[in-house]
């Protein structure tokens, strides 16, 4: 009878704990909202209830920055993926900058990270994120030369943003038509 007692005692012990902790951790929940404004190819703002506007950054992905090639058809592809659309987020965490980090689904399912890498508009974010859909996504687009990888070696928006914080200029590194028309 004490081990039956002992063994239900541990059960909910374990169950709570796991309830408790996915309620806690990595700020992993699921919110949505509407998309008011696109930043850049992985960066946009969502409305949510009550008029709270949250700036999101798309999970496992990186796209051109500002003055690098496809910059702009990033924004516009992404832009004419969801703006003015409800998303439905999951987010993962909460980045250095109060931005929550979250995959974006619309009600179609697709997945906002998952679309802007299969038409070669952003890399996979290796650093920061492990998912082999994204990684093969990547290299097929890779394979077809789409989007960014029309240039067998385009610049990644990391080390884009590196050689500018040490104060190094990369305006003249790439070339100023690529993926502007």
């Amino acid at each position: 009878m004490k081990k039956i007692i002992w063994y239900s005692f541990l059960f909910v012990l374990i169950i709570s704990g796991l309830s408790c902790g996915s309620k806690q951790g990595n700020d992993s929940k699921s919110l949505s909202g509407k998309v008011v404004g696109v930043i850049d190819g992985d960066t946009y703002d969502l409305l949510m209830d009550g008029n709270e506007t949250i700036r999101i950054r798309m999970e496992g992905i990186d796209a051109p920055e500002k003055g690098m090639p496809f910059y702009k058809k990033a924004k516009k592809h992404l832009s004419d993926l969801c703006f003015g659309k409800i998303v439905r987020l999951d987010v993962k965490e909460k980045d250095r900058y109060g931005r929550k980090v979250a995959f974006s689904y619309l009600d179609d399912g697709t997945e906002l990270s998952h679309e802007m890498i299969k038409v070669g508009l952003a890399w996979h974010y290796k650093k920061y994120n492990n998912d082999p859909d994204l990684a093969s996504l990547e290299m097929q687009a890779r394979d077809s030369r789409r989007g960014i990888w029309v240039d067998e070696s385009p610049m990644p928006p990391w080390e884009n943003r590196k050689y500018h914080r040490n104060g190094i200029s990369t305006k003249d590194s790439f070339d100023i038509n690529l993926g502007q028309d």
